[in-house]
């Protein structure tokens, strides 16, 4: 039986939102977070867009040193060999892509306007893959974009040219949450059983079955003997009505009736940090968690009606599926009513110093002090938001990392 992976694409489709942005500090904690959480692979960002280099750079830094590790960070790119070449120019380190072009017939004609045909498409992948075999990426991934709409004989046309080629991965693409969760079972297996290749699922919520969807295709690639990798966002935030959430899909394997006990992780994940997760993703992007969102909105162990807090009390298990001691929940949340010190783009010494005490962090000296707290100013206005005091750790902790974080080059 093949495993379960989860791809989380916080940093490359979440951001794709509309009017939603992260600072690259953000984007980096996030990597962390999904890292201690047990995600297999974050698809980190754009490498051949230039305000994206230093962070990406920044990011395989920590990845070398053993901090990011053991994710890994993968590269979304388009399908072409001019694409592969500029990604390894500007980011020579990276080691895993993932290469997307359109295949339906809706996308050929409406967006390529006649220029390609279907067999464009597939020589264009292929080209693309043979430029990343040869220059060294360790794993590829081909996304058939809109795959949903794409005639299956085609997809598994495409699929056996990419792993032909030396694709390790075949993404399946929901782009319009066009699925259901039976048509995606079929067709994923379909293809599985004709390519032997281990399937990614990605999903969009255009009909709120994003979550559904992900979970009936990663049934489908394991029951055809492949792993499956199903493609999350956290919050669920994504581009138009949003992709799959990465909790909600992690419940779903652990919790529910037809999958409990049933499908094997590839990576063990830690429950008790997705309420963390969560609430730093909901702080960084400005967008408040659902109420009903499940594991960690307000309300997923709220109780009212009589007969459910009756029944709860008695046993939990009554009416909850799972403890939200399990998700990290249960610890009050402490807000100062007092005195408040916050950082900011214009915080003095005296105040830092008070709020990185309070944390137990210190310095050597006044002068790293201030170089911490110039770093933290920088920051600040990066992310035009109160930094949190796991960002202030991680900048007291790898001034140097931050440092590349914070620099945008622009090209000549």
């Amino acid at each position: 039986m093949g495993k379960v992976y989860f791809i989380d694409v916080t940093n490359r489709d979440g951001v794709q939102t509309a009017r939603l942005s992260l600072s690259k500090l953000q984007k980096t904690m996030i990597n962390m977070y999904l890292n201690e959480f047990g995600v297999f692979q974050s698809e980190f960002g754009f490498p051949t867009t230039n305000h994206e280099t230093n962070y990406l750079r920044a990011n395989l830094e920590l990845a070398g040193k053993g901090i990011l590790r053991p994710i890994r960070l993968s590269g979304w790119i388009r399908a072409t060999a001019e694409d592969v070449e500029k990604t390894f120019e500007m980011v020579p380190e990276i080691e895993y892509l993932n290469l997307s072009i359109s295949t339906s017939e809706q996308m050929i004609q409406g967006k390529f306007k006649g220029r390609k045909s279907r067999v464009d498409v597939l020589e264009q992948m292929v080209e693309a893959v043979a430029a990343a075999t040869k220059l060294g990426a360790m794993a590829i991934g081909v996304n058939a974009e809109d795959a949903s709409r794409t005639d299956v004989d085609f997809l598994i046309e495409f699929a056996r040219a990419a792993k032909a080629a030396g694709a390790d991965r075949f993404r399946y693409c929901d782009t319009l949450g066009y699925d259901d969760p039976f048509s995606i079972y079929d067709v994923i297996t379909k293809i599985a059983d004709a390519t032997e290749m281990p399937m990614e699922i990605h999903c969009h919520g255009d009909l709120g079955m994003a979550v559904a969807n992900s979970i009936a295709g990663a049934k489908a690639a394991i029951d055809s003997g492949q792993d499956a990798y199903i493609n999350t966002t956290l919050n669920g935030i994504g581009e138009r009505a949003g992709n799959a959430d990465l909790l909600s899909c992690v419940l779903a394997l652990l919790k529910s009736r037809g999958f409990a006990n049933k499908y094997r992780l590839g990576r063990p994940v830690k429950l008790n940090k997705a309420y963390k997760l969560a609430k730093y993703a909901s702080l960084a992007f400005g967008v408040p968690i659902p109420i009903s969102q499940p594991g960690v909105g307000e309300n997923a162990f709220a109780h009212a009606s009589g007969i459910h807090a009756d029944g709860v009390l008695k046993d939990p298990e009554n009416y909850e599926l799972y403890n939200f001691e399990e998700l990290g929940r249960g610890e009050p949340e402490l807000v100062e009513t007092g005195r408040l010190i916050c950082s900011g783009e214009y915080t003095g010494i005296s105040g830092f110093s008070h709020i990185m005490g309070k944390m137990e962090v210190s310095f050597a000296n006044a002068s790293e002090a201030r170089k911490i707290l110039e770093l933290v100013r920088f920051a600040n206005v990066e992310a035009q938001t109160p930094l949190t005091e796991d960002e202030l750790q991680f900048i007291a902790k790898y001034p140097e990392i931050t440092r590349k974080l914070l620099t945008l080059t622009p090209p000549a």
